[in-house]
């Protein structure tokens, strides 16, 4: 019986080797496959990372970019502004020059043909001295109105109606021309 217990401890040693080596190949096989689907995982994993983090990326140099031409914009209009606030101030500074008698005396004139017929003209209380003879030599009454401050006011006949013509306002009604007219010389 040693024989045949040798011959079939043989064959279940040779069966066991063999279900080892299947199950060997098996666990090589899953672990292989494991680790193509672990790498294909973390491949995809990057992939999505590299693009949310180029998404973000974007994101943010459009919102810095955002920023920047916001504060570009507000400088601009700072810049514009403060170009209105010098033309004003340099409009007032006319009033005391020596010249401005003749400039006055231009703003009524085309007050007076635009409106025709007038009555009176009103001007500052410190410009009635500078528009005297032309009012006298129009046949207009010469008044004063604090409020006028660089320019002139006609008063049609009867009064019911006025064509006022000041520098300042001038430059109002003209000011979104001038401005953009302003920011071109400055910016290009």
């Amino acid at each position: 019986m040693s024989k045949l217990e040798d011959i079939l401890q043989s064959e279940v040693a040779a069966e066991i080797s063999a279900i080892a080596a299947e199950a060997e190949a098996k666990v090589q096989s899953i672990l292989s496959q494991a680790a193509q689907q672990a790498e294909a995982l973390k491949a995809s994993k990057e992939r999505q990372l590299e693009a949310e983090h180029a998404a973000a990326l974007r994101r943010a140099e459009s919102a810095a970019e955002l920023l920047v031409n916001q504060a570009r914009i507000a400088a601009k209009g700072r810049v514009v502004d403060q170009v209105k606030a010098e033309a004003l101030q340099a409009l007032q500074n006319l009033t005391t020059q020596p010249g401005f008698a003749d400039t006055l005396q231009k703003l009524a004139e085309e007050a007076l043909a635009e409106l025709g017929q007038a009555e009176a003209v009103v001007v500052n209380p410190a410009h009635t001295t500078l528009l005297a003879d032309w009012a006298k030599a129009k046949g207009l009454e010469l008044k004063a109105d604090p409020t006028i401050r660089d320019g002139v006011r006609l008063v049609a006949q009867g009064g019911r109606s006025y064509v006022q013509n000041a520098l300042t306002e001038r430059l109002e009604r003209a000011w979104d021309a001038l401005s953009a007219r302003a920011a071109k010389a400055i910016w290009g």
